[in-house]
């Protein structure tokens, strides 16, 4: 059995849902693995980001976004508006608020409306963090319109984020 372990770096927007196809990574990282047969499994590490698996759909709004994802963003409206002010949610509460506002990264100051993110964390709970796909024949199964989508939810600012992939199984 052989592991292979890789990272897709991607940059978000601000102020809305940042979502990047990342199938065509995705199918590159296996490919370099040289795995035939196994799996690939596809994470995030942030919390307030989701993997998922959808159609691609070829119309786009004016902001570049898939119609699909525009569909998925005003359902998730409706079950999760955007936290727009402190105390909408209970989160963040005192503690969490001390805790992230002692982080110190050059790339991200801390502000505290930059906490106001819950809504982005309960997006990601109701995706997931990550999907696994079936490798055959150095070929990743997603099917001929199956898509590989990252999605970062925190609106509050963009930031780099990075999708893990791992590809596992044998070479032959």
């Amino acid at each position: 059995m052989v592991v292979k372990h890789a990272r897709i770096d991607v940059r978000t927007c601000a102020g809305r849902p940042s979502y990047h196809n990342v199938t065509d990574d995705v199918r590159g990282v296996v490919r370099e693995s040289g795995i035939r047969n196994g799996i690939c499994t596809i994470a995030s590490a942030h919390t307030t980001c989701s993997v998922y698996f959808d159609e691609y759909m070829h119309d786009r709004n004016f902001y570049g976004d898939e119609y699909l994802h525009v569909d998925l963003n005003e359902v998730l409206d409706r079950l999760v508006p955007r936290q727009t002010t402190e105390g909408q949610y209970h989160s963040p509460g005192p503690e969490h608020l001390a805790y992230g506002m002692a982080k110190t990264d050059p790339d991200y100051p801390a502000q505290e409306w930059t906490m106001l993110n819950t809504d982005g964390h309960l997006r990601s709970d109701l995706l997931g963090a990550s999907e696994t796909f079936p490798v055959k024949d150095g070929e990743l199964l997603v099917g001929s319109v199956g898509s590989i989508y990252f999605v970062d939810f925190d609106q509050t600012r963009e930031r780099n984020r990075h999708v893990n992939v791992v590809v596992l199984g044998s070479e032959e």
